[in-house]
Parts: structure tokens; sequence; C-alpha cells
């Protein structure tokens, strides 16, 4: 009977699982942006906030976590996409500034990263 009611919950969008990205590897230059945006809006709606690990993708969904390495130091972190960018052509996301200090980038501003789907999917 529970099996019953989780499948149809999941059919009705109940139950959801959280936006994940689909099985994707990019590679390519993030920088960070955000104390400037600080309670501003992004493109999902939702006020930009320093503290959170937050990124923006040009094109993957609102609400997708991925995991972003630094291919410098081999430092990791997981992010949730909420706005879209970056706006300049030779990156791939920019990453609000505490996934910046995650992965050891604040002070260059730009690093090499790869940009995969979270280890638990």
């Amino acid at each position: 009977m529970i099996y019953r009611t989780m499948a149809v919950l999941i059919a009705m969008g109940a139950l959801a699982q959280p936006a994940c990205a689909k099985a994707r590897i990019e590679k390519g230059w993030a920088s960070w942006y955000g104390h400037e945006e600080e309670g501003r809006r992004t493109a999902s709606g939702e006020r930009m906030d320093c503290k959170r690990l937050t990124a923006a993708h040009r094109t993957l969904p609102f609400g997708s976590v991925v995991e972003v390495v630094n291919r410098r130091n081999g430092r990791s972190v997981l992010v949730t996409i909420n706005d879209r960018g970056p706006h300049r052509p030779n990156r791939i996301i920019d990453l609000s500034p505490v996934a910046a200090a995650q992965l050891g980038m604040q002070r260059k501003g730009l690093a090499p990263v790869t940009i995969k789907p979270p280890p638990f999917e």
C-alpha cells in the first residue's frame, strides 16, 4: 500500500526528486560573483545570498545540483544553479563567494574547473 501511495504522489509531483544535472561533464573556466549582487533577485526569482552554495550557468535548469571541481587543486563543492550566466564567453560557471572560497579560487578570481553530476546520483 505504501509503495502505491508513493507512486501516486510521485506521479502528482508531490514527491518530486531534487533537480540534478543530467549526466554531462563540462570543462572550462569558473569565476565568482556576489557581494555587489547581495539581496538582488536572481533569474530563478530567489534573492542572492552570498553565504549559500549557489551558481549561475547558461543552460542547466534552476535547482540543478552539480559538483564543481577545481582542476588546479582538486578541491570540490556542490552548488545549486539559481541564476543565468556567466556573461563572459570564456567562462562556463559563476560561483557564489562561499563556493569560490571552498574551491580556493577567491583570490585569483578564475580557476579551471570541471562541472559534473553530484556523486550521489
